[in-house]
């Protein structure tokens, strides 16, 4: 049973067809309209999301399918004290593939391990956010052609974004790819993914805190929130949530080309004002979600058998 809990479950090349398949979904939609006609997928959903849990449903009711599912652990039996292992195997009873957003790190692995049905990783804590992922790369590949000789500026809360991880461990698969991680000194990349990811690959990097200084340098600018979820202090938070503001005096600064992704939600990071800027392109981000996650339930139904 395939499934993706991290973006390394796919080799570069079943990656290269995922998201061509993405990408001949949003030109011809018409060909996949019915493609999962009587399959459903169950949206397992122990943290709060709106992009992600809505995306997915989006895609399967694209595909002719059907959603069944919760939106928060108060509204599933984990609220009675269920396990995530048993949940899955009941879920396996009603449901063909299933989606799992989860605040600790693992859970969406151990749901895999007992499951009978592809399971989807759609965001585990602080560790592996894959479908944002692939959204991600889906964007760059359809607005830059590519990904080869890139320099990728990853601002804001590297420590504890999921996203920044996942697209880190993704990107570093391809050739010319160099990263600016821009982020308070408290907020930097772990230890574990510069040292075995970008030194292991041997892929070019600086650690910066200033925005500004490296706004002339990017290809993408790739901006993040700093989450109040994942801090343990209050006032901790407080003093690192206005570090890196993105307005369009900072905008000016940028190369014509450069585009600016953001996995959303943001709360202040980007200035409304930018949303106007035709390199700002994180609301098109949000719509290739939904055909990347089309094309990702149909490989997977495909992979189990489940799809003709």
């Amino acid at each position: 049973m395939k499934h993706l809990i991290s973006p390394l479950d796919f080799s570069v090349e079943e990656l290269d067809q995922l998201l061509s398949l993405a990408q001949d979904i949003e030109h011809h939609p018409s060909k996949y309209s019915n493609i999962c006609q009587g399959k459903k997928i169950a949206t397992l959903f122990y943290e709060p999301s709106t992009r992600t849990r809505l995306s997915f449903e989006a895609a399967m009711l694209n595909l002719g399918g059907s959603v069944l599912g919760f939106s928060s652990a108060n509204s599933s039996s984990a609220a009675k004290g269920e396990s995530v292992a048993d949940t899955i195997r009941v879920i396996s009873c009603y449901a063909d593939i299933a989606a799992i957003r989860h605040p600790k790190e693992g859970t969406a692995f151990v749901a895999a391990s007992k499951s009978g049905i592809p399971v989807i990783n759609a965001g585990d804590g602080g560790h592996q956010h894959p479908t944002q992922t692939l959204t991600d790369l889906l964007t760059i590949k359809s607005l830059k052609g590519g990904f080869e000789n890139l320099t990728i500026g990853l601002c804001g809360d590297l420590k504890f974004g999921r996203t920044v991880h996942s697209l880190i461990n993704s990107l570093s698969r391809y050739r010319g790819i160099s990263f600016v991680l821009i982020s308070p000194r408290e907020l930097r990349v772990p230890d574990y993914i510069r040292e075995n990811v970008i030194e292991a690959n041997h892929i070019p990097y600086q650690e910066v805190e200033s925005l500004d200084s490296a706004m002339p340098n990017l290809d993408i600018l790739y901006m993040t929130r700093v989450q109040r979820e994942r801090f343990f202090n209050e006032e901790e938070y407080l003093r690192m949530k206005d570090c890196y503001i993105l307005d369009k005096e900072k905008m000016k600064l940028a190369r014509e080309d450069m585009l600016v992704l953001h996995p959303l939600p943001r709360v202040n990071e980007i200035s409304v004002d930018v949303d106007d800027d035709p390199r700002a392109v994180y609301f098109k981000q949000a719509q290739y979600g939904v055909y990347v996650r089309m094309a990702l339930i149909i490989t997977l139904l495909k992979e189990a058998g489940r799809l003709c």
